[in-house]
């Protein structure tokens, strides 16, 4: 077994595993744990072997078995926080070209509609991602990368969406895929061609073109996860939307649905229906609807920075957490909501939707990792789970959302090796 890492002498580490099962694993000694629902470790470490995490306690017990100077990484976080890295569940961070000019016509009162009938919007985007090359894709969606995981997030899901027909999509595809491989962070891949109508086309037309033709080159590239689709007034129906969906399922891609945006008209019942993985922005949904995601399991995606940027309600959080829902957060990165930050969303889901800080961790970690099907180990730092961690430049996770607007992260640990510092 190789020492990957030492991360030594944190003020806290949060575990994000109940506080029962971390007091099970250890003895008095390896130290105070607060925050039951968390499993906060105080004056502690995490050792990192074969890039999994070996063992999580006091400072003391942790580097006497796993010495510092043993490994590969020794990182001291005196008096810092040290929290699972994030997982991003939904953005669509692969695009080309540049709609900063949209954002001024917002705040001049255009509407998302108005900008769209102009010609703007995300069929702008599709043009722009038409024209590009593999190349400037690629290096776009690594700059990208970059950013998140100096923000702290390790896995992020990135969607296709802006080509709108099979070359661009599949190009889409290819190129997330090579991100994967090129970039520490974990890319999970979303093939969204139902994300628009192209220019010049029918819906019910389009529809077809997806199913018949997208969706078969898709399962024979063989790298999409996941089929989503923008279920919406104006874009695709709930019946569009569910053919859409139940020809990804029947190539091996799981569900999730854009639902509930800018109107409600169902979108969230279908997301149940099917099996998602998630439903997402859910800014319209009803009771019904929250209890119809409990019931089958679905992960409710709340993306505050969308209704943030769209200067809209946001989605009723309480709603979802009352009912026993697992929330998830994410940035929803694109052109229209241009934030990389995990941080960020935080914020806005304490300040904005009534999360506490515990809840936002929560949400954007191991609750994340669940809205894209991963290991229930992800999103944690318990032993087992894999070594991605952020070391905060702060005393306690609560800086996160507390500190709005300023970056916390001074340390990205992926797989116990250390991939970013401030």
């Amino acid at each position: 077994m190789t020492l990957t890492a030492v991360v030594h002498d944190a003020a806290e580490i949060v575990t994000l595993e109940s506080g029962e099962e971390a007091e099970g694993e250890g003895d008095a000694e390896d130290g105070d744990l607060g925050e039951d629902e968390l499993g906060v470790y105080t004056d502690a470490a995490v050792a990192v072997e074969d890039g999994e995490v070996a063992r999580v306690g006091a400072t003391g017990p942790v580097t006497r078995e796993f010495p510092p100077e043993n490994a590969e990484f020794a990182v001291d976080a005196s008096g810092k926080s040290v929290i699972p890295g994030f997982v991003d569940p939904h953005t669509h961070a692969l695009f080309a070209g540049d709609r900063s000019d949209e954002f001024e016509a917002k705040l001049r009162g255009k509407t998302y509609q108005d900008i769209m009938e102009e010609g703007g919007g995300i069929l702008r985007t599709v043009r722009a991602t038409r024209e590009a090359g593999d190349e400037e894709l690629l290096e776009n969606l690594l700059g990208h990368l970059d950013t998140m995981l100096a923000h702290g997030t390790t896995t992020v899901e990135v969607k296709s969406g802006y080509g709108l027909d099979t070359e661009t999509e599949l190009r889409m595809l290819e190129v997330i895929d090579r991100a994967d491989d090129r970039h520490p962070v974990d890319v999970v891949p979303t093939f969204m061609g139902a994300h628009a109508v192209p220019e010049g086309r029918e819906t019910d037309d389009y529809v077809e073109e997806v199913v018949d033709e997208q969706i078969p080159e898709v399962e024979s590239q063989g790298i999409a996860e996941f089929c989503d689709v923008f279920c919406e007034e104006g874009v695709f129906d709930v019946e569009q939307s569910r053919r859409v969906l139940e020809a990804g399922k029947d190539a091996g891609m799981t569900p999730k649905v854009h639902a509930e945006e800018l109107a409600h008209i169902g979108g969230t019942q279908l997301a149940a229906e099917v099996g998602a993985a998630s439903a997402d922005h859910l800014l319209h949904s009803t009771e019904e609807d929250v209890a119809a995601l409990v019931e089958s399991d679905v992960v409710p995606v709340l993306l505050p920075g969308t209704a943030f940027g769209l200067g809209a309600a946001y989605a009723d959080a309480r709603a979802f957490l009352d009912a026993g829902a697992d929330v998830a957060i994410a940035t929803d990165f694109n052109p229209n909501c241009y934030s990389q930050s995990m941080g960020f969303a935080a914020s806005l889901s304490c300040v904005e939707m009534g999360l506490t800080p515990a809840e936002s961790l929560v949400a954007s970690t191991t609750n994340a990792a669940a809205a894209l099907d991963l290991p229930e180990n992800v999103g944690t730092l318990q032993v087992g789970s894999p070594g991605d961690l952020a070391v905060l430049d702060a005393p306690t996770y609560v800086h996160v959302p507390y500190n709005f607007g300023v970056n916390a992260v001074e340390a990205v640990l992926k797989d116990g090796e250390v991939v970013h510092r401030a």
